[in-house]
């Protein structure tokens, strides 16, 4: 097998069936037929490999799994239904009452509600450390301190933390490192490679990348996906065979999509600090960038997401937002077509507003998911939205 992320992406699939097919076909089955009592018997005592339901496993979300072990260089992982069940399968398998996490301050706001309103009820508790504050981390670690949780690059504040600095700090305390690895996708990053325990993903964003599928994975050591996996059979987020589908076929294209949105986001972000009506420019390839050298370190090129912050605070945003004749208004990101957010009433919503300043999020921050579009109409709609 070729080591290049091109060609595992294209050439990584299930075993043909006796029809020859050259592209993988979709499972729709929920069971499968056993050839006997006992093979019945050892597939359940996990005495033989094999499929014995849908919710467990399927030919499906196995290739989609497969190929993404190879590409982050994991040894295992499980495919869930949305990247939020990635996170809440993640920690609901290794978290318990009286359990603690360090999570950066940056992260999605959904996850904010898991760790503020969802596993606080059943006694884990949490503390908020910065990215760009990695002296403050370790003093946060206490002694019952189960896991490191970080988004990097963050949502929407495009913050940066070092991997290799949090994962030699996890390894001294004897805890896990967990990365949502969103953003960057294995294309640009591979946190397991720089020394994390688990990366998740939301395949929904650049994995699709098309805006058609819900899907979420975990990756890690075959022993803390077994964990995972423990857990997940008994709770039931699997994904579904159809979008395991979709996304297995969505990674040929991933490495040929990402090089497009970093090409379109760079001159993007280039464009937009040269501009009188904007605040600040927050892009990871941006020289500007404050953690521009660890970027360059771990990144492959900047991902697709610029965000921006208008002057005159709301009604600014929704004055650029409203111009935009092109972009979509839409609370998704990573699609072929690019995208506006206004993080402080939709994504981030749910935050106090004190909360949102600490990560970042101005009532004029505008999240831009840049798309496959021709750069040329792509600056042309953003440059008519800033003199609308």
């Amino acid at each position: 097998m070729s080591k290049n992320f091109e060609t595992i992406a294209i050439r990584t699939q299930t075993e043909r069936s006796l029809h020859k097919e050259h592209s993988s076909p979709i499972y729709l089955t929920s069971s499968y037929k056993f050839d006997d009592a006992e093979e019945m018997r050892a597939l359940f005592a996990n005495e033989k490999e094999g499929n014995v339901y849908s919710r467990y496993s399927n030919p499906n979300t196995s290739e989609f799994i497969e190929k993404m072990c190879l590409l982050e260089g994991a040894e295992d992982g499980f495919a869930t239904a949305t990247g939020m069940a990635s996170i809440f399968t993640t920690f609901g398998a290794f978290l318990k009452s009286g359990d603690h996490i360090v999570s950066s301050r940056s992260v999605f706001g959904s996850t904010h509600q898991l760790l503020t309103n969802v596993f606080s009820k059943w006694g884990v508790t949490f503390d908020y450390a910065d990215l760009d504050k990695p002296q403050d981390w370790e003093g946060l670690i206490k002694p019952n301190t189960k896991m490191l949780f970080v988004e990097t690059p963050s949502n929407p504040g495009i913050d940066i933390i070092d991997l290799e600095f949090l994962a030699g700090l996890a390894k001294k305390h004897n805890v896990l490192l967990v990365v949502d690895n969103c953003f960057a996708t294995p294309y640009l990053q591979q946190p397991i490679k720089l020394g994390a325990d688990i990366s998740i993903h939301s395949a929904t964003k650049y994995i699709d990348g098309q805006g058609r599928v819900l899907g979420g994975i975990i990756l890690g050591s075959k022993d803390l996906i077994t964990e995972i996996i423990n857990f997940a059979r008994h709770s039931g987020p699997s994904l579904s065979p159809f979008n395991a589908w979709i996304l297995s076929k969505s990674l040929e294209t991933l490495a040929i999509r990402m090089d497009r949105h970093c090409e379109n986001a760079l001159k993007v972000a280039e464009f937009l600090e040269g501009q009188e009506q904007v605040k600040l420019v927050k892009y990871p390839f941006l020289k500007s960038h404050p953690q521009y050298e660890i970027a360059k370190k771990q990144m492959k090129q900047g991902g697709g997401i610029v965000t921006v912050v208008v002057k005159n605070g709301v009604e600014g945003a929704r004055q650029f937002m409203d111009g935009l004749k092109m972009f979509s208004i839409s609370a998704n990101l990573a699609d072929t077509r690019s995208i506006a957010t206004h993080p402080a009433t939709s994504t981030h919503s749910k935050l106090t507003e004190e909360q949102r300043l600490e990560v970042g999020i101005e009532q004029g921050t505008v999240r831009l998911s840049i798309g496959l579009e021709h750069i040329d109409d792509i600056i042309a709609d953003i440059k008519g939205a800033l003199n609308s």
